[in-house]
């Protein structure tokens, strides 16, 4: 029983070594890097110096056109309180805790999913590197789709369908070689999970105005998705190898909801632009106003919009989506 023990011991301590190397390596880039993004990044439209100073107006009158307010370093409580109150806050936040719930099938579980399919540690190591290519071809391709086709709400519903494919095949396939090439092109398929986030994080900011409200907002966003992070590995136990059905199972119903909450979204918002057409009315300005912050060119504030009297004017006031009748929601 010692012996049993003391080897468990030493595998562990092992094991800690090695994700200990890892950690230390990463960290050590990442401090690396840092003097070059200090000095490298520009910090705003005003300082950025790979604009002239006729694309900085331009820059500056697309922040016009999106309402999202100005910068400011003021702390407003009446901003976090409108945050926490506010329907879509905590739809968003169900968005974030189910995605990063559900991925731990591929960060924690992907490994031991693909050693259940038979393969051995080696072979498991080999096969997660394409999907580590796939997930950086899909972020890719979902911040193009998001600004191709201007819906991000329809965006994230088609990323979500390929991750339900996937979870289908890990859950009904059997666990035989037969099944092999299925199964993993159905692991593959969860690469699109990471696609979601990107997404996400987007369509918040696109929809919220005010920077202390975009920062509650955020900061909701990074709580949410760091305790869907620590809940995630609850779903699957040592006792379900090599399948794992209970979890996928768990996870095919995490995004089967995330399907249900982003319509929910979508409604919330039809309603809250609903809502602003009526306050520009009751103000004396049409229902009715041009978006251009989706466009992928520069146009104008004023194009189509030659019946809103002074539009943009208040844009730049630190007011909330709330509070700026002429803020327009995404979807």
């Amino acid at each position: 029983m010692a012996n049993v023990s003391g080897l468990l011991i030493l595998q562990l301590n092992q094991a800690l070594i090695h994700h200990s190397r890892i950690f230390l390596f990463t960290g050590l880039i990442t401090i690396a890097t840092v003097p070059i993004i200090y000095f490298k990044l520009d910090n705003d439209i005003p300082s950025a110096r790979f604009l002239t100073p006729k694309e900085r107006l331009q820059c500056r009158e697309r922040l016009r056109a999106n309402q999202s307010g100005s910068r400011s370093t003021n702390l407003k409580w009446s901003q976090v309180t409108e945050a926490f109150l506010d329907i879509k806050t905590w739809l968003f936040i169900a968005m974030s805790f189910g995605n990063n719930l559900g991925a731990q099938v591929t960060n924690t579980f992907g490994p031991l999913i693909l050693r259940g399919l038979g393969f051995d540690k080696y072979k498991t190591t080999l096969l997660n590197m394409p999907f580590g290519f796939i997930q950086y071809a899909i972020i890719l391709l979902v911040a193009w789709a998001a600004v191709k086709f201007k819906h991000k709400s329809l965006s994230l519903l088609i990323i979500l369908l390929p991750i339900l494919t996937g979870l289908v095949m890990l859950y009904l396939l059997p666990r035989d070689n037969s099944e092999t090439a299925a199964l993993l092109v159905g692991y593959y398929f969860l690469a699109f999970i990471f696609g979601c986030n990107t997404l996400i994080v987007s369509w918040i900011l696109a929809n919220t105005a005010g920077e202390t409200k975009r920062s509650v907002m955020m900061s909701l966003y990074n709580a949410a998705s760091s305790a869907g992070n620590i809940v995630g590995p609850l779903l699957f136990k040592s006792t379900d190898a090599p399948a794992y059905l209970p979890g996928l199972r768990s996870t095919l119903g995490v995004y089967c909801g995330m399907i249900g909450v982003v319509v929910l979204q979508v409604v919330n918002l039809v309603v809250l632009n609903r809502m602003q057409g009526d306050r520009r009315v009751s103000n004396g300005k049409p229902r009715d106003i041009k978006d251009h912050s989706m466009e992928s060119s520069y146009v104008d504030v004023h194009e189509g919009n030659e019946g809103v009297e002074d539009i943009g004017r208040r844009a730049f006031e630190d007011l909330t989506d709330r509070e700026n009748d002429e803020f327009v929601y995404v979807y």
